[in-house]
């Protein structure tokens, strides 16, 4: 690590690749007055004191989207640093249990197969999110 990216704002971020009973997987669009607005990305957020990252996810998805996911295995791990920040993502497989999603804090939401996820326009530390699930492909995990 750089001295420079060890100076910038480090935030922890609890991620979750969302996946429904069609193997489709939730993704949502940024606000656009937002930092990295109008890109789409994988729901969470960032972790709070005392909190797992299952929790986590779980709050984050709560609070944006109003549903219910079960947090299942660990996909990826990504440290990532842009200009002005830097983030570690702690990225987890989840299935969708009860309620309908909302954008409850984002522009938009979609479910897509993860054939369509490079239709859409990413932040740039979510491409290896993509690249791994590309490298799984489908697969029942659990549900």
């Amino acid at each position: 690590m750089s001295e420079t990216s060890s100076r910038l704002p480090h935030k922890i971020i609890g991620v979750a690749v969302i996946w429904n009973e069609q193997e489709q997987i939730l993704i949502d669009r940024r606000r656009p007055e937002g930092a990295m607005g109008g890109l789409w990305e994988f729901p969470g957020g960032k972790i709070e004191p005392g909190e797992t990252i299952e929790e986590c996810i779980q709050r984050e998805i709560s609070e944006e989207l109003g549903i219910e996911i079960a947090v299942g295995e660990h996909l990826i791990t990504i440290d990532h640093t842009y200009t002005s920040l830097r983030v570690t993502l702690t990225v987890h497989q989840c299935r969708h249990l009860t309620g309908v999603p909302q954008p409850l804090e984002s522009d938009e939401i979609r479910w897509v197969s993860l054939a369509d996820l490079e239709k859409f326009a990413f932040p740039q530390a979510n491409v290896q999110i993509i690249a791994v699930l590309k490298g799984l492909g489908a697969k029942d995990w659990g549900r």
